[in-house]
């Protein structure tokens, strides 16, 4: 059942109040979806669609909208409308069974749309079969069937007992620190090229070298916790994008279990290795001793994590950087998955690099990433016109992003982090993003603060934070 969502006759554009100086075709999914939703309910005989996720392990989540009535001329919308939403839904919250209820037209074109045929085939096998090992499925259900949804809130971390490591894994740097009781000993960061290393070993021994010198530092390890990108499930890899390079059967073979075999090194000790946007919201949980937090790390990818009110985290996928945030059609593509318009070609250290290119920068081919993300700042803190462009371009886009974000949790604070916040211009891209939602959105997200870490917290502060992930094993006395 292919449908083109973008045929012109059907294209629902939006006209922000707050225009981004490089972005002007940007489509805010905050804004298209608001005004599919007007349209909608304006419409006579408009229905309703409930949707429940529902993962491996049985918790389920919810969502409810309006839509257009079934065969409207403008059915492509409700279809955009739906598969843009349901995506973020499942790279926020995660799951393999997508019951549907109140529209089976909509549950015919998601069979399709994300099947290894469909436009969504990466979801398809990424989802299904790498992060669940199981088949991604669309159902017709009755609303009275519907799973209800879970209570959300692990309590993970916050443990800063004993002699501890803590490494963050990026996609240029290696991130590590030695905690004692708490008080942070050593920290320091070591550059590494890991995105298209083929050999595992290269990975494995890349992570040894850091707890190694941070161990160096310490009397003794009683824990050791991590943070990288990707989904992490019993401490297992199933998908990182810092291991793209290796091969699938290699991967299955000595990546997957890393984790296991680095622990057997350090003795045994207690290991813990996450998400690192869960690592990032935890960590400014943490450290401004606040809940309901929204990490979001703009380093190489995008991560982002959630600390919920009650101070816990999920066991939701929270990956932003494969989340729509822009719907415009000639978006951006992101190299990975395909798609246009995902969180990574704007919130990381590659977006503020393709910016750059927009604003006017030019840099020699091959230059690496972290080098032209240097050139901008540097340029910045010369007061340069064109980085100024590119990190007031970046704040406007944040802005309308976190009010869409804030349609999926509950937020009361927003942590910026990673590479593409450091220097000067993090400051503006804050700024920027708050004046956003004010003008935009007026007093709806007035309640959300935009915090920016101290330097060093925002460099290191996801290193300290996974420290604090595992559990000692009590003492028998």
């Amino acid at each position: 059942m292919a449908v083109n969502s973008q045929a012109p006759d059907v294209m629902l554009n939006v006209n922000p109040k707050v225009i981004a100086p490089l972005g002007d075709g940007y489509q805010p999914a905050a804004l298209w979806n608001r005004a599919y939703r007007a349209l909608a309910a304006a419409t006579p005989g408009s229905r309703v669609i409930e949707l429940a996720l529902v993962r491996p392990d049985g918790g389920a989540s919810r969502w409810k909208s309006v839509l257009l009535p079934e065969g409207d001329s403008r059915a492509a919308l409700t279809f955009r409308h739906v598969e843009r939403t349901l995506k973020f839904l499942l790279w926020q919250r995660g799951g393999t069974r997508v019951l549907v209820a109140g529209a089976p037209d909509v549950t015919a074109y998601l069979n399709y749309e994300y099947s290894l045929e469909g436009g969504r085939a990466f979801d398809h096998d990424f989802i299904g079969r790498k992060i669940y090992r199981a088949t991604l499925s669309f159902v017709d259900c009755p609303a009275d069937e519907l799973p209800a949804e879970e209570p959300v809130g692990l309590a993970v971390g916050r443990n800063v007992g004993g002699c501890r490591i803590g490494f963050d894994l990026g996609g240029s740097e290696r991130k590590v620190a030695a905690l004692i009781d708490g008080t942070v000993v050593y920290s320091d960061q070591f550059t590494w090229c890991p995105y298209f290393q083929n050999d595992p070993q290269y990975h494995v021994d890349g992570v040894h070298e850091v707890i190694a010198r941070a161990a160096a530092h310490l009397p003794r390890v009683d824990a050791i916790g991590g943070s990288a990108a990707g989904v992490y499930v019993d401490n297992e890899v199933r998908v990182g994008s810092i291991f793209r390079g290796v091969p699938e059967d290699v991967f299955e073979q000595h990546i997957r279990t890393m984790f296991a075999t680095l622990r057997e090194r350090w003795g045994g000790v207690p290991f813990e290795v996450t998400n690192d946007g869960e690592v990032a919201a935890l960590a400014g949980s943490m450290s401004l001793g606040k809940n309901a937090v929204l990490g979001i790390s703009m380093g190489t990818s995008m991560a982002g994590g959630y600390v919920t009110p009650a101070g816990g985290i999920t066991p939701w996928l929270n990956e932003l950087a494969f989340v729509p945030v822009d719907y415009a059609g000639d978006a951006p593509v992101d190299e990975w998955s395909g798609d246009r318009g995902c969180g990574v070609q704007y919130f990381s250290t590659q977006g503020l690099a393709r910016l750059a290119q927009v604003a006017g920068f030019q840099f020699p081919e091959g230059m690496p990433v972290a080098r032209r993300v240097l050139s901008v700042q540097s340029c910045m803190a010369a007061g340069d016109e064109r980085a100024l462009a590119v990190y007031e371009t970046l704040g406007v886009m944040l802005g309308h992003a976190i009010a869409h974000f804030a349609d999926f949790y509950q937020i009361e604070h927003v942590l910026l982090l990673g590479g593409a916040m450091a220097g000067v211009g993090g400051q503006v891209v804050r700024e920027k993003a708050r004046e956003t939602l004010l003008a935009e959105f007026g007093d709806e997200f007035a309640g959300i603060e935009l915090l920016l870490p101290a330097e060093t917290d925002r460099r290191h502060g996801q290193a300290v934070a996974a420290a604090s992930l595992p559990r000692l094993a009590p003492v028998c006395v």
